[in-house]
């Protein structure tokens, strides 16, 4: 068996069987020729406007051996012109990628061969334009980081609720409600009566509990976040802390925009997603608001008008906090951006 990329045959995923690290070697094979699988698989500008599918997934699991698996994930990806970025760790799988349906396919299909990602669960939703502008697998010490030691979602975890009942806890006078994202996510969308930490980045979430010891006035806590993995690990944080009653909304905002009705929602604003569609709203719709390439603030069309807006050098979020210096750095960086795109071609800035 061949061990090149170019000279190895292709598995029902798209991925050369002769691949020398030992992941995902299958026994058969698919009995259309490569280049057939080559010209079925899709590139990111073909196909119907809207035809960009988006899976957010994430597994936890033992997976001491995720080093090795970076490589067949990565050449996985690209033969099935996927574009995103997943996240490896000795606590298993996280990520969101997008691509043409038959390629999502194929790499969900991958990815599950492996028998500690069989039960991996994902969420779909769709684009008009890629959302992404390349392929990346990162090898990190945690799927998501919160730097807390011992924290294991799989030993300890707050209780699931489902998108249909969690109306009925958030309105519960006993439940005190937390939105575990970031500042910039929280800003254009939010649940009724939810307490925002205004945190910068997961990291500071713990700490921010530990400041708040009011958060013990009510019996029940119920957290949400975008997907569901950061719930994961701040449910699990504040049951080792002695909190008993821990909810978490099953799925995140995201399943619950995807199947409560506007008309039933307590949701407020649209939801961030770490894309080109900034946000989505019910029925996980492209949102209307536009990203800062400075600091990637979402900015609204309100924004778009203040004179402190300069399209990828300047926001009114960030304009105060940066030097003229800093501007001219990223006017020179649009400029050839501009200037790619009017010859054609893809700049992707170090910034994006």
């Amino acid at each position: 068996m061949a061990s090149g990329l170019g000279k190895a045959r292709l598995n029902e995923y798209g991925v050369g069987c002769g691949n020398p690290t030992g992941f995902a070697r299958l026994s058969f094979v698919t009995h259309r020729s490569i280049s057939a699988r080559m010209n079925t698989k899709n590139t990111q500008t073909a196909g119907a406007a809207g035809d960009y599918l988006v899976a957010a997934l994430y597994h936890f699991v033992s997976f001491p051996d995720y080093q090795a698996f970076r490589d067949p994930l990565l050449e996985a990806c690209r033969a099935n012109d996927i574009r995103g970025t997943l996240l490896l760790a000795a606590e298993g799988i996280n990520g969101t990628i997008a691509g043409p349906p038959p390629g999502i396919a194929n790499i969900l299909a991958f990815i599950r061969s492996r028998p500690e990602f069989a039960a991996l669960e994902h969420k779909e939703s769709h684009a008009s334009k890629p959302p992404f502008l390349r392929m990346k697998v990162k090898l990190k010490r945690e799927i998501v980081t919160m730097g807390v030691e011992g924290i294991d979602p799989r030993k300890v975890v707050g209780t699931y609720v489902d998108p249909k009942d969690w109306n009925a806890l958030i309105s519960d006078p006993d439940t005190i409600v937390i939105d575990t994202r970031n500042d910039y996510e929280t800003a254009i969308g939010i649940f009724k009566g939810a307490v925002d930490p205004n945190i910068k980045t997961f990291r500071e979430f713990p700490d921010w509990v530990r400041n708040n010891p009011g958060l013990h006035n009510k019996p029940k806590i119920a957290m949400y976040c975008t997907g569901g993995i950061r719930c994961e690990k701040s449910t699990a944080f504040m049951k080792e802390l002695g909190y008993d009653e821990v909810y978490h909304l099953k799925g995140g905002i995201l399943k619950y925009l995807e199947n409560v009705p506007a008309e039933e929602s307590l949701w407020e604003g649209e939801c961030f997603v770490f894309d080109e569609r900034v946000g989505v709203g019910h029925g996980l719709q492209e949102g209307e608001f536009k990203l800062c390439r400075a600091c990637r603030f979402p900015v609204t069309a309100e924004d778009v008008t203040s004179p402190k807006f300069e399209d990828g050098v300047s926001c009114p979020n960030c304009y105060d906090s940066r030097s003229e210096d800093d501007r001219e750095r990223f006017r020179q960086r649009q400029l050839q951006m501009k200037l790619a795109k009017a010859r054609g071609e893809k700049h992707i800035a170090p910034h994006d």
